[in-house]
C-alpha cells in the first residue's frame, strides 16, 4: 500500500515537473517571439544599412553608425511634432479625464434613474456612426478644420473608458458611503472630489493610460482635418512624411525633397520608429502597479 502511494506522489511529481517545463519553455517562446522584433529594430538603427539588407545583422549591430538619429535631431519637423504631440497628449488627456470620470460617476449612481437609457446612447455609437462624409461637414461646419483643437477635441469620451470608470465606481464605491458623507452635508461634487476619485487611483491610472497612448497615436485625426498645416502636425504624422519621401528615395526618385538619401532610408526608418514608440513605453512603468487592478475591476465585473 505505502509503495503504491509513494508511486503515486513519484508520477504526480514527474507530471508536475514535465506542466513546469512545458510552461517554462513557452513563456521563453513567446518572450523570444514578442521581444526579437523590438531588439532587431534597435540594432537595426544604429547598422549600416547595407548589412541589413543584405542580412548580416541577426543579433547585434554591424558597422555601427547614428546616421539615422543624427539626421532625425537636425530634423526641425521633428521637434515641432514632438511638441505639438505633447500639447495634444497632456491638454486632451486632462480634458478626456474631466469629461469622463463626471459622466462615469453620475451613470454610476443608483438614484440616476435614466441612467440606462443614458448609457444606451453612448454605447449606439459604438456600433454605429454617421460616416466619415457627414462627420467632416460637421468639423467643417463649426470651424474646426485646420484648427489646433480639433487634436484635442475629437474624442472627448470613449465609450468604452466610460464603462470600465463606471464600471469601477459602482463596484468600488459603496453606496452606504455616500449616504454617510450626504449626512454632513457634503453634495455629489463634493463626494466626486474628495472621496470618488482619491479612491479611485487605479481606474484613473488606467483612464491615463489610454488616453495619453490614443493622443500619441492618433494620426488620421491630423491626416484628414489640419490641411497638412505643418505648424500644428502631431509626430506621428511628421514621422509618415519622412517615411514617404525616404521611401521614395529607395525606389529611385532623388529629387524628392525632405529624403535622407537611398542608402540611409532604412536606417532612418528604423529610428523614426524608437524615437516614436520610447517616449510613450515610458509611461507604462508608472501606471503598471495600477493598470491590472483597474482593469479587471472596471471590465469583469458587473
Amino acid at each position: 500500500m505505502a509503495a503504491k502511494k509513494g508511486k503515486e506522489i513519484r508520477e504526480r511529481h514527474a507530471s508536475d515537473r514535465i506542466f513546469n517545463a512545458a510552461v517554462i519553455i513557452l513563456s521563453i517562446t513567446t518572450f523570444i517571439v514578442i521581444a526579437y522584433p523590438l531588439w532587431f529594430i534597435v540594432i537595426a538603427s544604429i547598422s549600416n544599412s547595407n548589412m541589413v539588407n543584405q542580412g548580416k545583422v541577426i543579433l547585434w549591430p554591424v558597422d555601427i553608425r547614428f546616421y539615422g538619429y543624427q539626421q532625425i535631431w537636425e530634423d526641425s519637423r521633428i521637434w515641432t511634432g514632438y511638441l505639438n504631440t505633447l500639447i495634444y497628449v497632456v491638454v486632451g488627456t486632462v480634458l478626456n479625464l474631466v469629461v469622463t470620470l463626471p459622466a462615469a460617476y453620475a451613470l454610476s449612481r443608483p438614484d440616476f434613474k435614466a441612467r440606462n437609457a443614458v448609457m444606451m446612447y453612448f454605447v449606439f455609437t459604438m456600433y454605429f456612426s454617421g460616416g466619415l462624409v457627414p462627420l467632416y461637414m460637421t468639423i467643417k461646419s463649426i470651424g474646426f478644420i485646420g484648427n489646433r483643437w480639433i487634436m484635442i477635441l475629437m474624442v472627448l469620451v470613449n465609450t468604452y473608458n466610460l464603462i470600465i470608470a463606471r464600471t469601477f465606481i459602482q463596484n468600488t464605491i459603496p453606496n452606504d458611503l455616500y449616504e454617510a458623507a450626504q449626512l454632513d452635508g457634503c453634495s455629489h461634487f463634493t463626494f466626486l472630489g474628495k472621496v470618488v476619485l482619491p479612491l479611485s487611483k487605479a481606474i484613473i491610472s488606467v483612464e491615463v493610460l489610454y488616453y495619453a497612448v490614443y493622443h500619441w497615436n492618433d494620426y488620421f485625426t491630423a491626416l484628414m482635418y489640419t490641411n497638412n498645416d505643418a505648424k500644428i502636425q502631431p509626430l506621428q504624422t511628421v514621422l509618415r512624411q519622412i517615411l514617404l519621401l525616404n521611401e521614395s528615395y529607395a525606389n529611385g526618385n532623388g529629387g524628392v525633397q525632405g529624403g535622407y538619401g537611398q542608402s540611409s532610408a532604412d536606417q532612418v526608418k528604423y529610428a523614426v520608429i524608437i524615437v516614436s514608440t520610447v517616449p510613450i513605453l515610458c509611461v507604462y512603468p508608472f501606471v503598471q502597479k495600477y493598470f491590472e487592478k483597474g482593469v479587471m475591476i472596471g471590465a469583469v465585473k458587473g
